[in-house]
């Protein structure tokens, strides 16, 4: 895991298992602060490789690079809790999530985790995870209740939910590669029973799941725009076929249909995974040799080194990006049985009951049903 400096959004970053954190600082007065920096150190700077001058604005030249934890065999997933001060990833293959806090550094958050790959947060401050080792979609209730969102689509089991966003209308979007089932690594083996590898929706009112694409060669990461008009979708097929290892972008409908699909950006060094916004609309994804920054015409304006391959990078759910709006405090207690889909109760508008705090690790003697 590592941290870097990101002016735009805030004053640091997470790389791997990523954090954006807002300042309260207008845009204007963040370009007169840089200005003190001056163009040479950040020109110089050892983490970027600047290929776009508008990416000047966005950083701090004399910011460093951390290491803040390493023990992880593969990293994703990462979800900040502003409200806990504490940031949630997956440790895949480990069947494990972990918790790194300011204070107490890393510890393990769930064990087993049912191979956890991607989490977010609902607008209700509530932990949404997609699992491979379920083939399912579960939200983490305040009390600590695991409900199931979704698990299958016209009769058959999803293939391996990878990565999921929320909408302000409270609807879930989520990708199902089939990652999860093509070895015992990051799941249980499987043949899928679904025909393609598609993007889904669960509707807010009614738990109904809908797939609104179906021609991605193995879906990863997808977020929405800031003012989510669009909803960008990345492409990882290219690991194992002859594709393109883009980002593609489609219009958003008020129904919740996608329209207008098109190319947005490519991966040179290994392939797109997840990726999140900024509130200027710029794009951050995670790749091969780090994270790289594209602008909002697709033009990749620079990279960010890590000094180990960077799956997940920025934060699937800080304060203020794009995306999601502040969740209010919460809780997340121990796990108990899953219930039934239920996701009525999702909407955008956050509530402020429920649970007090807690950062009690999420230790379960067994793994989910």
């Amino acid at each position: 895991m590592y941290r870097l400096f990101h002016q735009l959004d805030s004053n640091y970053k997470w790389t791997l298992c990523g954090r954006q954190k807002n300042s309260r600082r207008t845009r204007a007065s963040l370009r007169r602060r840089l200005a003190g920096y001056g163009g040479t150190a950040l020109a110089d700077s050892p983490h970027y490789d600047i290929r776009d001058e508008r990416f000047r604005s966005l950083i701090v030249g004399s910011a460093a690079l951390e290491e803040l934890y390493r023990g992880c065999r593969w990293a994703e997933g990462p979800v900040w809790f502003s409200d806990l001060d504490c940031l949630i990833w997956s440790d895949i293959p480990n069947q494990r999530m972990m918790r790194w806090t300011p204070d107490s550094g890393a510890s393990v958050f769930r064990s087993p985790s049912n191979y956890v790959n991607g989490n977010t947060r609902d607008r209700q401050g509530r932990l949404i995870s997609c699992e491979h080792g379920g083939r399912r979609v579960t939200r983490t209730e305040h009390d600590g209740r695991i409900t199931v969102l979704a698990d299958s689509y016209e009769g058959k089991r999803l293939n391996s939910p990878n990565d999921a966003v929320v909408h302000s209308d409270g609807s879930i979007w989520f990708t199902d590669p089939t990652y999860g089932i093509l070895s015992d690594y990051e799941g249980h083996k499987a043949e899928p029973e679904q025909p393609t590898r598609n993007v889904y929706r669960i509707d807010p009112l009614s738990g109904a799941i809908k797939a609104v694409v179906r021609d991605f060669i193995q879906p990863n990461g997808l977020a929405f725009s800031p003012d989510e008009a669009r909803l960008y979708i990345a492409d990882s097929g290219s690991a194992k076929h002859e594709v393109p290892r883009h980002i593609r972008v489609f219009d958003v409908a008020a129904d919740g249909v996608l329209a207008n699909g098109r190319y947005f950006c490519s991966i040179d060094n290994g392939n797109p995974d997840g990726f999140r916004f900024d509130v200027a609309g710029n794009l951050w994804c995670g790749a091969a040799d780090g994270v790289h920054c594209f602008d909002t015409d697709g033009t990749c304006s620079a990279r960010s080194s890590c000094s180990r391959r960077c799956r997940t990078s920025p934060s699937a759910a800080p304060r203020r990006t794009a995306s999601s709006s502040r969740p209010p405090s919460r809780s997340i207690p121990s796990t108990r049985q899953p219930t039934a889909c239920n996701i009525r109760d999702a909407v955008s508008t956050p509530s402020n009951s429920g649970a007090p705090f807690s950062l009690a690790s999420d230790r379960r003697q067994g793994g989910a049903s």
